[in-house]
């Protein structure tokens, strides 16, 4: 059997016994190494990130829908998102009863007939944004949330928290924020 020795000067410390390769703080230097490279992973693994699961980046504290922080997104047709009051947000006609559309930061929704809601597009569980209403709910992809059209309140979980509501109103046959 052929001893391999991990030092190249073959010079043994004083403090490991004769005759015994000088492996003993290697095994420990790799050992301690790959608990540390596992911590990391555990930890990161644990860590809160600014991008979510679609890609696109989000806050733990979102500004609130429609506000100017928001203002970079577009909104659908002949709408302004992240305007001041007044501005139409989307048309009556657009928004179906027991519906409702996704228009700029906002859902806006008809429960009922000549009743409209608007919540933020941002789901409460981590921060995607919700993708459809159809069904009398609003529905996030990342993790199947739901909630009411006309509460906002989650109806299927994960996400524990109603959506942000904006107020608004009908003006003509345009919806604007209250």
């Amino acid at each position: 059997m052929t001893d391999v020795q991990t030092r190249t000067d073959n010079v043994l410390p004083a403090e490991e016994p004769p005759g015994r390769p000088a492996t003993a703080s290697t095994r420990r230097l790799v050992l301690l190494g790959a608990g540390a490279l596992g911590t990391t992973a555990v930890l990161a693994a644990c860590g809160t990130s600014t991008t979510n699961t679609n890609g696109s980046g989000f806050s733990n504290q979102p500004a609130p829908a429609g506000s100017a922080e928001g203002a970079g997104s577009t909104a659908g047709a002949g709408s302004t998102a992240g305007a001041t009051g007044g501005s139409a947000l989307a048309s009556t006609a657009d928004i179906p009863e027991g519906g409702g559309i996704i228009s700029g930061d906002l859902v806006i929704t008809q429960p009922k007939a000549g009743t409209f809601k608007a919540f933020s597009k941002v789901c409460t569980h981590a921060g995607c944004d919700v993708s459809k209403v159809d069904g009398g709910v609003i529905t996030c992809p990342c993790h199947g949330s739901k909630f009411s059209i006309d509460t906002g309140e989650p109806t299927t979980g994960p996400a524990t928290k109603a959506l942000a509501e904006t107020k608004v109103k009908v003006d003509g046959d345009n919806i604007v924020k209250a």
